[in-house]
């Protein structure tokens, strides 16, 4: 009579029991699942990223094409550097041979005087042969730009165009030029040798 009862409760823990571990059970898969779940993404975002990273590295062929431009563009310029250097370099070296070349007929014409003048006794002969040569060498000068300053005894010292070398007492003088030592070339205008001259005090 009395085991009916104990039978029934015995029924009853066994039953709690198996609900337990079928709940334990769906909990471990339901954990296990949300696990992979998680893991899948975090894989699918990793390939995504990964694919993303060896896009942006590898160059595309547009950029390709502009760093060929870059370095040809960069060797032109450096062949147009070395070229304009190169051209600069020989314009200074050689920027009197126009000038040159036009006196050295005059370095002939002083050879042949002198030639003449060791055969010749004539002075009036040799003076005339030096001052053909004399016009010719100025005429040139000329004709390249240069000209003489215009400077004469008593005109006022001008510091943009003489060069006193000497004071001399002249009361009459004071301030002006009374003699022209040297004398003194315009080219174009300007002044490439000043006049040295001696002023008075």
């Amino acid at each position: 009579m009395d085991l009916e009862p104990k039978n029934a409760s015995v029924e009853e823990g066994t039953d709690t029991t198996a609900s337990a571990a079928s709940e334990g059970t769906a909990a471990e898969e339901n954990a296990t699942e949300s696990t992979e779940s998680t893991e899948s993404t975090e894989s699918t975002e990793s390939m995504e990223e990964t694919e993303e990273e060896v896009s942006a590295a590898a160059p595309t062929e547009e950029q390709t094409d502009w760093q060929d431009r870059y370095l040809r563009l960069y060797a032109e310029f450096d062949n147009y550097r070395k070229r304009t250097m190169r051209e600069r370099v020989d314009l200074i070296r050689n920027a009197s041979r126009d000038s040159i070349e036009k006196m050295l007929p005059v370095l002939d014409d002083f050879a042949r005087a002198e030639v003449a003048s060791s055969a010749s006794e004539d002075a009036a002969a040799l003076k005339e042969g030096q001052q053909l040569i004399h016009n010719k060498f100025r005429q040139l000068m000329e004709s390249q730009g240069v000209t003489v300053m215009a400077v004469s005894t008593g005109d006022v010292f001008d510091v943009d165009f003489h060069e006193a070398i000497t004071r001399i007492p002249s009361p009459e003088l004071s301030g002006k030029v009374v003699d022209v030592v040297e004398s003194g070339y315009l080219l174009n205008e300007t002044v490439i040798r000043y006049a040295k001259v001696v002023v008075g005090e």
